[in-house]
């Protein structure tokens, strides 16, 4: 097998699990808030969360430090 048919078998295969997963979340009528999670942790997690989900922004946008 060709390496490109391997890398697009793969890529089928992750596309059709998030429609699937997607489908069943919104049949439940379950809805995914980011911001939940955060909600019920105590302030210094909240505090550490966010300054590292900061500092990944911040090596994102400037990656040559």
């Amino acid at each position: 097998m060709q390496v490109w048919m391997l890398i697009l078998i793969n890529f089928g295969i992750l596309l059709i699990v998030a429609i699937t997963f997607d489908y069943i979340a919104k049949k439940k009528k379950r809805y995914f808030d980011p911001e939940q999670g955060i909600k019920s942790t105590s302030q210094s997690e909240q505090i550490y969360k966010e300054q590292h989900l900061k500092q990944t922004i911040n090596d994102i946008n400037d990656p040559n430090l």
